[in-house]
């Protein structure tokens, strides 16, 4: 928590005038027993109904006193704490941002979405409570002793020896509680991971009528974690009796020491009933105190959660002098070497895995080339085109692109080259133009529609209302399958760029849109070197080398003719989806 409390260095006035001000209430709150004592000793007890309206007025005048100081101490606290929220959230949304595939592999999607919400929310709420009570309650503690002492001695003792005891009870609920409520936010994990992937999901799910085996699942992990909630729920709620029977036994112990004090004329009534007040903050204070304790622990374990995160950093590192090693290499680069893509001797291994994703992978990409790369699922084809835009960084071997190995770039200077089209079609909601401006902010409308052209999307666009204005949901969940992908590789046409990856991208096409999808990427100016991932040998046949791979390896490289005759990988491939087969 200590950690995160720099996004609070903007709010420095508010995290000061927040507990002063709450500070100022409690002094007034802790005058109003004296002047209750003043009420009943010298106005009822002398009879002096003037005295008795002119203490009631000073006691209503320190309430609104005390109102003025709460609201203002809440209006600080409210505003540092929403404050530090959203400062968090960007800083921790900035950062999952900087981290690799291996980072977001490693680390789970809906572990990273409860960590930027409900983690993010129970700090929020601790440092608002912090703010307002974390001084507050103390300082009414030992503000009643003191009191009590100024009152009489002798009783005062009683509160020197319960708070002591309380202290014990108060902070070994709270040493015992952290780690529960740490368990009860892990468990929210895995039912937030359920609930996401059932919800991805549940057209398989349906297709397959799993709908209860699903629930169930569901339920059993939601049980969990009811039962682990109640659980930390009663331990923490013990804090509440707990107190309770200590200041009740106080208070007790303070009345019938009082009234033997009084019968001897040690002390007036007036005083025992100041004294049974100061005793009845404490308990009210320590009802508070135990709330905020509840909330700070959770707020503590959330913390440490978020912390978790931003301690984790990426593995794709760039270069502190990137920028200049990348233009000396430009510098030295040559028209002699015309190749665009080169792989020497490279090998994959994702973190966690045993064995290599990709073993040895060794070829040339010239310019103006386009290299279909094809085999069975699991065969490395997506390991190896998420290596040239640098998603993830091989182990062994390199990658270089226009001479200049991946490592040497700046991050942002690589990825301008590298126009991707993941196998997942997947749109933001907003307008049809403002998904294609991703590819470029500053595209204008022909540069969008030339593009829409190319990637075969004109036709269905101009036939929507908006046009380029046409509202899209969601994921894109108001356009086809195969309108999505054309939308996705409109995208990344605008941004005209160097090298071209369509993984799989066209998988939801017919063969004519197909044909004449390849037709029109080959005939555009600008591309260095085009990769087409697809299952379907149709669509890579024209290509000018196909990348075979099996289990990681190639397993052979050449024309669609070349391969044919002498990769049998690749003739099983093409039979299976052949007419004759």
């Amino acid at each position: 928590m200590k950690k995160l409390a720099i996004y609070l260095k903007d709010y420095k006035k508010e995290t000061i005038f927040a507990p002063l001000f709450k500070m100022l209430e409690a002094c007034f709150e802790l005058f109003i027993p004296l002047v209750v004592a003043a009420i009943i000793d010298k106005g009822i007890g002398r009879e002096d109904p003037s005295y008795i309206l002119k203490m009631c007025v000073l006691m209503v005048a320190l309430g609104v006193t005390g109102l003025i100081c709460s609201i203002t101490a809440q209006f600080f606290a409210a505003k540092a704490a929403v404050g530090f929220a959203t400062k968090l959230r960007h800083a921790l949304f900035t950062h999952i941002q900087s981290l690799s595939y291996t980072e977001m592999d490693t680390i789970g999607t809906s572990t990273l979405i409860t960590r930027m919400t409900s983690d993010i929310n129970q700090a929020q709420s601790g440092v608002n409570m912090v703010l307002r009570l974390f001084l507050r309650s103390p300082f009414i503690v030992f503000g009643a002793m003191i009191m009590a002492f100024t009152v009489d001695a002798k009783a005062a003792v009683v509160f020197a020896m319960t708070i002591p005891i309380l202290s014990v009870v108060v902070f070994a609920i709270i040493l015992f509680s952290i780690p529960l409520y740490k368990k009860v936010q892990t468990l929210l994990d895995k039912v937030l991971g359920i609930t996401r992937e059932t919800l991805t999901g549940v057209r398989v799910i349906r297709a397959f009528h799993l709908e209860q085996q699903e629930i169930e699942h569901f339920d059993e992990e939601n049980e969990a974690l009811k039962k682990m909630q109640i659980f930390v729920g009663r331990f923490s709620a013990f804090l509440n009796p707990l107190t309770y029977v200590i200041i009740n036994g106080a208070t007790i112990a303070l009345i019938f020491g009082g009234a033997l004090r009084v019968d001897s004329g040690a002390i007036t009534r007036g005083e025992v009933v100041a004294l049974v007040n100061y005793m009845s903050q404490i308990l009210v204070e320590l009802v508070k105190l135990a709330n905020l304790i509840v909330t700070v622990t959770k707020a503590v374990a959330c913390a440490n959660r978020i912390q978790d995160v931003f301690e984790v950093t990426s593995t794709i590192r760039e270069k502190e002098d990137a920028q200049d090693h990348f233009e000396r290499k430009k510098g030295e680069k040559t028209n002699k070497n015309d190749a665009v893509v080169i792989f020497r001797n490279v090998c994959l291994t994702y973190a966690g895995a045993g064995a290599e994703a990709l073993t040895d992978i060794d070829f040339t990409v010239k310019e103006g080339e386009t290299v279909g790369i094809i085999g069975g699922t699991g065969s490395g084809k997506s390991s190896v085109i998420n290596l040239i835009p640098r998603f993830y960084d091989a182990t062994k071997g390199e990658v270089l692109v226009d001479g200049i190995n991946v490592k040497d770039y700046p991050i942002k200077d690589l990825r301008d080259k590298v126009g991707v089209v993941p196998q997942k079609a997947v749109l933001f909601q907003g307008t049809v133009r403002d998904n294609l401006k991703w590819g470029d902010e500053s595209a204008n409308d022909n540069a969008i529609w030339e593009a829409l052209k190319t990637a075969q999307a004109e036709e269905f666009i101009r036939a929507k209302d908006g046009k380029l204005n046409e509202p899209v949901s969601q994921g894109g969940k108001n356009f086809s399958g195969g309108q999505r992908q054309r939308l996705t590789i409109a995208r990344a046409l605008v941004k005209k760029p160097r090298i071209l990856i369509l993984d799989d991208s066209a998988s939801a096409l017919d063969y004519l849109t197909d044909l004449n999808l390849r037709k029109a990427i080959a005939k555009m100016e600008g591309l260095g070197a085009v990769f087409i991932v697809s299952q379907r040998t149709s669509s890579i046949r024209n290509a000018d080398r196909i990348l075979v791979l099996e289990d990681g390896a190639v397993a052979g490289i050449g024309t669609h003719e070349e391969l044919l005759e002498n990769c049998s990988v690749y003739q099983e491939i093409h039979h299976s989806q052949s007419s004759d087969a």
